[in-house]
């Protein structure tokens, strides 16, 4: 089992950590409604996907 060698300075684990960070959601326009969705999912306001009907709304 891989153990360090040495302790990791504080600066250096701030800084390691300071690329760790969650990434903004890409949103884009529904073709049906209009309204700001995910990409690749459903939908939530009109319950389209791909053109077609999948959600009951």
């Amino acid at each position: 089992m891989a153990v360090p060698k040495r302790k990791m300075s504080r600066s250096n684990t701030r800084h390691r950590r300071s690329q760790w960070k969650a990434a903004v959601p890409t949103l884009v326009s529904c073709e049906r409604c209009q309204e700001p969705k995910l990409q690749h999912i459903a939908c939530p306001s009109c319950g389209t996907y791909n053109k077609r009907q999948v959600l009951e709304v």
